[in-house]
């Protein structure tokens, strides 16, 4: 799945790195507490979380996380924007909650695994 395929089912917008929306995205996470991303996140995941700073592109920084999926109608700020754009890091924004986007996306075939 690709990050493009991401947007489309998420219904989502684009805030950073719309040159990287054919980026595969092969899992998923999702959390608002980037403890539990560093501890079991996998590389090649989207991200997908209702935690808006730069935190967050910190840790998809440091796990090779190419795409952040803000749910519940979340926006990237700024600064945010400007540390993915320098990171090579897409930001999606949807108006789903997380269950949802997680629904969506795993009946779509992306799977977050077991620990």
């Amino acid at each position: 799945m690709t990050v493009k395929d991401i947007q489309s089912a998420l219904k989502a917008t684009v805030s950073s790195g719309s040159e990287y929306l054919d980026t595969e995205i092969t899992s998923a996470f999702a959390s608002d507490m980037m403890s539990e991303v560093l501890a079991f996140s996998r590389g090649q995941s989207v991200l997908i979380t209702g935690l808006c700073n730069p935190q967050v592109i910190r840790t998809a920084e440091m796990l090779d996380i190419s795409c952040i999926v803000l749910i519940r109608g979340k926006e990237a700020n700024e600064e945010m924007i400007r540390m993915a754009e320098a990171r090579n890091v897409v930001i999606l924004q949807t108006r789903y909650i997380m269950f949802s986007a997680c629904g969506i996306l795993y009946n779509l075939g992306l799977d977050g695994g077991i620990i």
